[in-house]
């Protein structure tokens, strides 16, 4: 067996690794950090929870701290983008506890918070800079960070990225840091989009692969239950009072139906709560804090908390609602059976959801065994578009065609501009996809 003494970490990084007790490499570790030692660009495919913040996180320090640089003042020497709030939260809280010993200084920024504050913390410089891709063109924008100082550029759960829209603060990004660096891109699935990512941004770079795409974690016991949508409410919470001392994630499609299912949970007396977009940073911070002190024993979210959420003691995920993307399913499922322990993936399907479900099945590869209730006939789906037959408010259509509206006569009221038969004007939807995470 690989020993982390054999990748080339320096003798302060593994005394970290050791006090953070890993005791051997994961694959994508020992194939990673050899390389990026050696200066070399990565692109790394890897499944969620096999050590990928370590593999990227590891090697990064021991360059920064072989350079014997201090950090710029205003700017980074090094940037790790992530898609996520929880994620940036989680890669910064790994790197502190590698960098116990050092003088390095990891700074992260998001959204939800004070950009006030961001902008003082910034204006010292930092070591590490740990961003969603949204606050930190924020900052950039008011000229509180410096990116043309970075030589090292890390995207982490790039495919996520993309999936949120984020390409082009992407090229902007990658524009502002310095040409002449280092860059790594991590992500669990190899769409098209990331190959031309990564012709665009990494330069002759080693491919290392310790997964197949959409591949689910060995350890995580699948199952499926058929049912209708109006049943799902009451079976999860006999599956969850069944299960008193287990650490629950459940999973919902949309942000209102996150928080009614929370709600209905805490009104039946389970110690319940939520987060999703709607959600502050605090209040998110917060859920995930009670969740780890058992405050509370169920967590009710959206996939904002699919990837960036590190729990050992999560028992089961349950897939309320199937996601619209299958491979959000792989990161869901993901949240359960880490650090090596053993976990449960419950899926509850309706009808409608038959597309979704197989979907899910031919992405992984696994028949997934049915628990419980008849499998409905992919017929049950139809209608539906490929993205699961909603609109973007993640409102169910159903399976009928929306009856027309006849043409709505002009009013001779007054309306918001005060001008007699004028129409009123459309209210500016709240949020986009981006302020999700």
């Amino acid at each position: 067996m690989t020993d982390f003494q054999n990748l080339g970490l320096s003798g302060g990084l593994l005394k970290a690794v050791a006090e953070n007790g890993y005791a051997s490499p994961t694959p994508i570790q020992e194939k990673a950090i050899p390389l990026i030692l050696k200066g070399h660009d990565l692109l790394g495919l890897a499944q969620t929870g096999t050590g990928k913040t370590a593999a990227f996180g590891l090697p990064l320090i021991d360059r920064l701290l072989a350079d014997g640089k201090v950090a710029p003042k205003g700017g980074t020497r090094a940037l790790i983008l992530a898609p996520t709030r929880e994620l940036v939260n989680q890669i910064a809280k790994n790197l502190i506890s590698y960098l116990k010993s050092t003088q390095l200084r990891v700074t992260s920024v998001v959204g939800g918070v004070s950009i006030n504050a961001q902008i003082k913390r910034l204006s010292r410089g930092t070591d590490i800079l740990v961003a969603t891709p949204g606050r930190l063109l924020d900052l950039v924008d008011r000229k509180a960070v410096d990116l043309g100082t970075a030589s090292y550029l890390v995207l982490d759960e790039a495919d996520q990225m993309l999936d949120l829209g984020f390409i082009h603060a992407l090229r902007r990004i990658s524009g502002l840091v310095r040409d002449e660096r280092q860059t790594l891109l991590f992500s669990a699935t190899m769409p098209k989009q990331i190959e031309d990512l990564a012709k665009s941004y990494l330069r002759n770079p080693e491919r290392v692969e310790v997964a197949p795409t959409g591949r689910t974690a060995d350890k995580v016991t699948q199952s499926v239950h058929f049912m209708d949508q109006k049943a799902k409410s009451d079976f999860l919470l006999q599956q969850l009072k069944a299960n008193p001392d287990g650490m629950s994630l459940v999973f919902c499609r949309t942000k209102h139906g996150a928080e009614r299912l929370m709600r209905r949970l805490s009104q039946k007396g389970l110690a319940a709560g939520s987060i999703h977009g709607n959600k502050s940073q605090n209040q998110r911070d917060r859920a995930i804090r009670d969740l780890r002190e058992g405050k509370i024993n169920v967590l009710v979210a959206t996939d904002v908390a699919a990837r960036g959420i590190d729990i050992p003691g999560v028992s089961h995920v349950y897939n309320f609602e199937l996601p619209e993307v299958a491979e959000a399913y792989v990161h869901r499922i993901g949240r359960t059976a880490r650090a090596g322990a053993d976990g449960d993936a419950v899926a509850l399907c309706a009808p409608e959801e038959i597309g979704l479900f197989r979907q899910i099945e031919k992405l992984i590869g696994v028949d997934i065994p049915v628990a419980g209730g008849e499998v409905p006939p992919l017929s049950a789906a139809a209608g539906r578009s490929k993205r699961g037959g909603q609109n973007r408010g993640g409102q169910n259509r159903g399976n009928k065609p929306a009856a027309k509206k006849p043409p709505r006569k002009r009013s001779t009221k007054n309306h918001n501009d005060n001008t007699p038969g004028a129409r009123p004007q459309k209210q500016r939807r709240s949020g986009n996809r981006k302020s999700a995470a």
